[in-house]
């Protein structure tokens, strides 16, 4: 059986609104979508300013070159003084920054992007510090005097 198109009373073929193609389908879209903004979330923005705050204390201090700074979301277990934010492995060489703490057990006078940035390197030159047995002012007091 052949496929017939229907007829109005008057006999003339039914006109589509030129919207559809030519199989009656509306209008396809493009094959390639507008790019989209990259995915921005608090990991990446958390490992951005512990990695950037790391490289300046690498080239800052030759005692820090070999060692690795990790990031991990929550430590172990709490101590004596709380949750920690940071632990040091001196003979590792290794310092984990916990994300989880970090974040949500400081306060910020400030929410902004700024002081939260800030508040990262902060715990970053701390963490250096307790493990070059230092001030962490002795470790790049530049870098403190951001106003």
């Amino acid at each position: 059986m052949a496929w017939r198109r229907s007829t109005s009373s008057a006999g003339s073929a039914k006109r589509r609104p030129s919207r559809h193609g030519r199989h009656g389908r509306e209008e396809r879209s493009p094959v390639v979508r507008p790019p989209l903004r990259p995915l921005d979330t608090r990991m990446d923005r958390f490992d951005l300013s512990v990695g950037t705050a790391a490289e300046f204390l690498r080239s800052a201090w030759p005692e820090l070159r070999e060692v690795s700074f990790e990031v991990a979301d929550m430590p172990a277990a709490s101590d004596d003084d709380g949750i920690p934010r940071w632990a040091v492995f001196s003979d590792q060489k290794r310092i984990v920054l916990f994300r989880l703490p970090i974040e949500r057990l400081s306060h910020l006078h400030r929410d902004d992007e700024l002081h939260r940035r800030m508040m990262i390197e902060g715990c970053v030159f701390r963490a250096a510090a307790e493990y070059l047995d230092r001030d962490p002012w002795d470790l790049g007091p530049e870098r403190f005097r951001y106003f």
